[in-house]
């Protein structure tokens, strides 16, 4: 059998209404609503906002379970599994078309058993029907769809399906009864096709080598980024592009280590250019999830949580290297959107905002010449459109061909050239644009905005509290420890239980799914940073408890390596993941982690992890270094020189306070620090702190002079 399906790409990723936003409850009201029509399907008792959208489909879904596949056994039809999220562009679309239509629910329902998915709450099933879509050589994005045996074997994927054929891509209307004929009469060659690639599948991975990795795979890691460096344009390759902050987290390092300015370069160039362009919301602030072209003009407007967080880690390095203004306010731009948009009342942060608004994507960023003039006073609107490059016709390709007179707001000429068009000093426009800014937010307030992902997840919250933390020791706001703290403990007391473990999604104030790697090593990452902003011993022992648990769960004692799933259902294969895509990988993070917890704690314990994680991923890296770029930055601390300073004196002391000082505002992406705190009782000790560095397992003399101390860690 030979299928010819081609595949869209779209990567991404009791109700309290008052939280929700203003689009959700539009949707929440149409549902109950149309519910004196429509029969909720089993998804309305389901607390993933993404499988609630789908509670009136009149198609017949099941959440994942064993359920599902007895049903599908005693019928004797395939099951049809589709996976999406809340925000996904294309998985609104299908639904529209497709899944909300009493035609092809019945076309469904009759041939298939049909099981919804949200990726974020279940990644581990994403990341299985993934690689079977990779294997079966289709380009996959979200919706992800396949047709299984009820035996779990799958012989059919697809990413976006149409209702009708069209452009070439079969239609839902006629795929399934083709699906259905072949079931009919082929069930054992599709079973034992479907067989054959769930052994593929499981035989996916392949580790463990005796090859060693040194500085070289560092050196070959950044020939291959530069290589594909935009010169003109900043970042990675053609379009589609990513931000891809963990590429610019390894380029920093690079660059502290060769000192090649090259390095340095790409960084400055990228955070630059997409600070400027359409990826970048210039009124709300934040960036979208990619751009669709190579300019960073036209992006996908979905906002995720782990992009803000990871894009503050790579701009507060930035500033702390160039001391460059625009990459601090950049940075806190971003986590001023985070803090009014993406934080709970408890503390913990939201998953996404949706790139759709009024079934129609990007309409709440989009600006048309007149409402510029309606929403600023005459002395504004010239500066308005100059700087943000406001054209009567749109300012993009795609809105004069649809003559919808749309404009991205974008920034192309230097600030200083604009200032001398308008005869006015540079303070002075920046002045008025942050007026310009303020009104048109305003303005837009009044718009439905895009529906808002409430539910929490452990994983990306891990790395947005870790970016607080890191803000808040390098631009020196104690306010931002405060909100990762807070995160944290609402994590640590709702998502937790003792000695069991944590669940990885909170949403209508349930938790639920057991953990996943990630969101183990995310937020041990994330107590590492607010333990470095606050020295207190408590986060150690989280940290402890975390890595032990871990251990229990994923990690792999015959081979080495962290599984992303604990074993629980023997028919769902268990991977381990170390491709750091739109998210570091679990074992990326893990290495670091190991490193940097073993330095601070002195068990070396932890530095076996991180050795045995790379000697089980070692050929995959060294084959393609620039898949995995955030675990190279475990690499380079691993490659050394890397050092713990351990200071030692009273908190609230100036020399104390001092020594800390020069470690935040300082590039040293190798060195941990700790403090240990004198008696307080003994009030005559005036002892002046002091710094202990050891470097390598080879300790120095100690420091007592804030300069000295950066002295011996700048030789290195």
């Amino acid at each position: 059998m030979k299928y010819d399906f081609a595949c869209c790409f779209c990567n991404k990723s009791g109700i309290n209404e008052k939280d929700f936003s203003i689009s959700f409850l539009m949707l929440l009201c149409m549902q109950k609503n149309s519910s004196l029509k429509k029969k909720p399907n089993r998804l309305i008792h389901e607390k993933s906002p993404y499988l609630f959208q789908h509670a009136y489909n009149p198609v017949n879904w099941y959440p994942w379970g064993k359920e599902a596949f007895l049903v599908a056994k005693k019928e004797n039809k395939p099951v049809f599994l589709s996976i999406g999220y809340s925000t996904c562009h294309w998985c609104h679309v299908m639904n529209r078309e497709s899944f909300d239509n009493k035609d092809v629910a019945e076309v469904l329902n009759k041939s298939l058993v049909c099981i919804k998915v949200d990726k974020e709450e279940r990644p581990d099933l994403n990341n299985v029907y993934m690689k079977v879509c990779q294997i079966m050589g289709h380009n996959c994005g979200w919706p992800l769809n396949i047709i299984m045996t009820p035996s779990k074997n799958p012989f059919f994927s697809s990413s976006y399906i149409p209702k009708e054929n069209r452009f070439g891509m079969i239609g839902i209307m006629e795929l399934i009864p083709q699906i259905e004929k072949i079931w009919e009469t082929q069930k054992a060659e599709l079973e034992k096709f479907g067989e054959n690639l769930k052994i593929k599948v499981q035989g996916f991975e392949k580790g463990n080598s005796i090859i060693e990795l040194g500085s070289e795979v560092l050196d070959d890691a950044f020939d291959k980024l530069f290589l594909f460096y935009d010169k003109e344009n900043g970042g990675f390759g053609e379009a589609p592009k990513f931000p891809a902050p963990h590429n610019l987290l390894f380029l920093l390092r690079y660059w502290k280590r060769s000192k090649n300015k090259d390095a340095l370069m790409i960084v400055k160039k990228t955070l630059r250019e997409i600070r400027l362009r359409g990826i970048f919301d210039q009124i709300g602030f934040g960036f979208h999830r990619y751009s669709t072209d190579k300019y960073w003009l036209v992006p996908h407007f979905e906002k995720m949580l782990y992009d803000q967080a990871l894009l503050v880690m790579a701009y507060v390095e930035a500033y702390q290297i160039t001391k460059e203004r625009k990459f601090e306010i950049t940075a806190k731009e971003i986590l001023e959107y985070v803090l009014r948009e993406l934080t709970s009342e408890q503390g913990g942060f939201y998953t996404a905002e949706d790139a759709e608004s009024e079934n129609t994507e990007g309409k709440f960023y989009l600006w048309k010449k007149n409402e510029i003039e309606k929403a600023l006073p005459p002395e504004l609107i010239d500066i308005a459109i100059a700087t943000f490059n406001i054209e009567r016709y749109g300012n993009y390709p795609e809105a004069r061909q649809k003559q919808s007179n749309e404009n991205i707001l974008y920034i192309k000429k230097p600030l200083i050239e604009l200032a001398n068009e308008f005869k006015i000093n540079s303070n002075d426009l920046i002045m008025r644009i942050g007026r310009i800014q303020k009104l048109l937010f305003n303005y837009r307030k009044k718009r439905i905005p895009p529906f808002k992902d409430k539910k929490i997840l452990v994983d990306w919250n891990g790395l947005m509290i870790a970016a607080f933390a890191k803000a808040s020791r390098i631009l020196n706001v104690p306010e931002y420890l405060e909100v990762a703290i807070k995160a944290g403990e609402f994590i640590w007391e709702k998502m937790r239980e003792k000695n069991r473990g944590l669940h990885h999604r909170f949403s209508d104030n349930e938790v639920g799914v057991n953990g996943f790697l990630d969101d183990y090593m995310f937020l041990i990452w994330g107590f590492l940073e607010i333990y470095e902003g606050c020295f207190k011993n408590r986060y150690l022992d989280r940290i402890e408890e975390l890595f032990s648990v871990s251990k229990i769960k994923f990690w792999d004692d015959k081979n080495g390596g962290f599984y992303f799933s604990e074993k629980i259902d023997d028919e769902v294969p268990r991977f381990k993941n170390i491709y750091d895509g739109s998210i570091p990988s679990g074992n990326s993070v893990a290495l670091l982690n190991s490193l940097r917890f073993g330095m601070l704690t002195e068990n070396s314990e932890y530095e076996n992890i991180a050795s045995q994680i790379l000697q089980y991923f070692a050929k995959d890296i060294k084959t393609s270094p620039i898949s995995q770029t955030f675990l190279l930055c475990g690499l380079d601390f691993l490659v050394g020189p890397s050092s713990c300073v351990t200071l030692e004196g009273k908190f609230g002391e100036d020399n104390l306070n001092r020594m800390i000082d020069v470690l935040n505002s300082n590039y040293l992406p190798n060195v941990i620090s700790k403090v240990i705190i004198r008696d307080l009782a003994n009030s005559k000790d005036s002892r002046k702190a002091v710094a202990y560095i050891c470097t390598d397992k080879s300790c120095k003399p100690p420091a007592n002079d804030a300069n000295v101390m950066l002295k011996m860690l700048d030789s290195q």
